[in-house]
């Protein structure tokens, strides 16, 4: 092939540039699910989709907090005692005040970790994305003693 008929059609500008978040990704346009190159992986990345397990932790994460939060309410009716303090100053307001705030702080702090899920802490050396994981487990066994102590309080009529 002859060299001064080949069309370069490259515009020159480097289409990982724009890194940005946009609304036509996500719904349409979406392909990228991983970071692919060493050199993205060194800073904040954003991604455009997700697989469906980052999909089933968040959904279980979601479904245990609303769980913990329904235990409490039984303790506390039974009465026991909220330990943290902005969580007790709700509830004295109201228990569906704390519900809300409660499920909208594990949302907001849920959707903080999703788009800082591709970070490497380097303190505790471990990839972000393993903190749903950590959060599961934590959940778990929160719930797990809430069940011992209301089969304490409630069955066995312990204080």
């Amino acid at each position: 092939m002859n060299d001064r008929f080949v069309v370069n059609r490259r515009s020159g500008k480097d289409r990982r540039a724009n890194r940005g978040f946009t609304l036509k990704s996500l719904f349409i346009y979406g392909r990228r699910e991983e970071i692919r190159r060493q050199e993205d992986r060194r800073e904040i990345f954003l991604v455009d989709r997700y697989s469906s397990a980052l999909f089933a932790a968040i959904v279980l994460i979601l479904f245990l907090s609303v769980i913990d939060a329904l235990l409490t309410l039984i303790l506390i009716g039974h009465g026991a005692k909220e330990i943290n303090p902005l969580m007790a100053y709700l509830l004295e307001i109201e228990p569906k005040i704390f519900m809300m705030v409660k499920y909208l702080l594990t949302c907001t702090s849920l959707v903080i970790f999703l788009v800082f899920r591709n970070i490497f802490l380097q303190s505790i050396k471990i990839y972000s994305r393993a903190l749903f994981s950590i959060f599961i487990c934590v959940f778990v066994t929160v719930i797990v003693w809430e069940l011992f102590l209301i089969c304490r309080v409630v069955i066995f009529g312990e204080n």
